[in-house]
Formats: C-alpha cells, structure tokens, sequence
C-alpha cells in the first residue's frame, strides 16, 4: 500500500487491489477514514470514519482536496 501524501502526521495512500469509487486511505495514528477522490468538478467526501477526531478527519479531507489532482493520477496509474 503506497503511501502517496505524507502531511503533518497524515498517510494518504491507495491499496492496490482497491474497488471503486476511486478513494484513498488517510491514517493517522490507530484512526482512519476513507475519502473519495473525484475530478475538478466534483469535491470529496468522507466515506468511513474509524477512530479519528471531527477535527482529524476535517483535516484528512483538506488533505485530499488540496492533493486531489496528485492522488487521482496515482488512482490512474494503480488501477488504470
């Protein structure tokens, strides 16, 4: 599982043999959540949230938003 963004604590990282929606992992700590990653047109979203704070998964999804561009390409690249 590569991890893609590495952010104040926060590992972003997409599973190889993953299903879609396209969507990355974010962990942090023992927590995690499961956050969409979409074209320009559309923003992300949380899917699952386990063991992490609103303000955690807050910042998770800021995370992927601001990477969004970045992680989708990977998305294309692992899973064509």
């Amino acid at each position: 599982m590569p991890t893609i963004v590495s952010v104040d604590g926060f590992a972003v990282m997409i599973m190889p043999n993953d299903h879609r929606p396209a969507h990355v992992h974010v962990f942090r700590g023992s927590g995690r959540a499961r956050i969409t990653i979409v074209d320009e047109t559309e923003r992300p979203h949380i899917m699952e949230i386990i063991g992490l704070s609103n303000r955690d998964a807050a910042k998770a999804l800021g995370i992927v938003i601001d990477h969004q561009t970045k992680l989708s390409a990977a998305w294309g690249e692992i899973h064509g």
